[in-house]
């Protein structure tokens, strides 16, 4: 898959002169929704003979247009790869700016879908662009002026509830990740280092491996997690405490610290970049009156997880 960087205005002789499908969208996640969209357009692509494509913005519109720092549940280079793996030929990611914000409508269309040889567009009913959003798909066939066609996707649900990135979110934060699976398509991951920690896990029997996200991902509510970690090739069982560490500390750090007690694992990973698979929420984060009870906890979380491990079926 190609992936091309596109900053407005567009400098037209960096892009492809051929004719393609196109779907919109942010994708945040890239979930099951999204990926209807998205094989949607590929179907048509196949019908038509010609290339697929997708276009996605960066940052999110809210991080510009209100001056919010957002985390995602696919950051940039996350999204890029679940984009690729459905069979994509080039992603156009456009970078949200406040003079891309206030194109209008019709700007947008000739600028980035005519512009771009686009011959179909494809995205999900509540899509809109140009400035205020004042853009929808009812709108694009007026703005198109018979230059391409267009399919709008309808809302997909689940349960009676629209598959959403602001569902997963709510989730996320709620800690329930494994209601986020169905959702998703795949277990919610996140890809960070292992760093250098307190070390306290080790004096206790417990050694753990201190992760730090490589990029702005949502993190799930604080608290114990049965997970999965990926390091060199490898996925291991474990157990993973996202919080603050009451019992040792007394006042909350700016952010939680993520550590996991991998399971039968004697290996320096320093350093190593690492895969995080969210499992099950086990329980919340608790103080203990002292080292022993928190020795007792843990060996029942772990018992906890190996269980939860061995009856998640997909």
């Amino acid at each position: 898959m190609d992936t091309i960087y596109l900053k407005h205005p567009i400098d037209g002789t960096t892009l492809k002169h051929e004719k393609t499908v196109m779907a919109l969208g942010y994708f945040d996640g890239v979930h099951i929704g999204h990926q209807k969209v998205i094989k949607n357009a590929i179907e048509i692509a196949n019908k038509l003979n010609t290339s697929t494509s997708v276009m996605t913005f960066h940052p999110h519109p809210k991080e510009v247009l209100r001056n919010t720092e957002m985390n995602y549940i696919t950051p940039l280079s996350e999204k890029i790869k679940k984009i690729e793996k459905l069979g994509v030929d080039t992603l156009f990611v456009v970078e949200f700016s406040l003079e891309f914000a206030s194109l209008t409508p019709q700007q947008f269309v000739d600028d980035y879908l005519i512009g771009l040889h686009v011959v179909h567009v494809v995205a999900g009913f509540d899509f809109t662009y140009g400035a205020l959003g004042k853009g929808t798909m009812e709108t694009l066939p007026f703005h198109a002026r018979n230059r391409l066609h267009s399919t709008t996707v309808e809302k997909f649900e689940m349960n009676n509830e629209k598959v959403s990135s602001t569902k997963i979110r709510e989730l996320l934060q709620q800690g329930a990740v494994w209601d986020v699976v169905s959702l998703l398509g795949s277990e919610y991951t996140l890809m960070g280092t292992v760093v250098d920690g307190e070390k306290r896990g080790r004096t206790i029997g417990f050694p753990t491996a201190n992760i730090k996200p490589n990029d702005r991902y949502i993190i799930p509510k604080t608290g114990v997690y049965a997970v999965k970690l990926t390091v060199n090739e490898t996925q291991y069982d474990g157990v993973c405490n996202v919080g603050y560490k009451p019992t040792f500390h007394q006042e909350n750090e700016a952010d939680p610290t993520i550590e996991v007690h991998l399971f039968a694992f004697d290996q320096d990973i320093y350093g190593k970049e690492v895969e995080l698979q969210w499992i099950s929420r086990i329980r919340s984060e608790k103080k203990f009156n002292g080292v022993e009870q928190l020795i007792e906890q843990i060996q029942r979380d772990k018992e906890t997880a190996i269980s939860l491990l061995q009856t998640k079926v997909y």
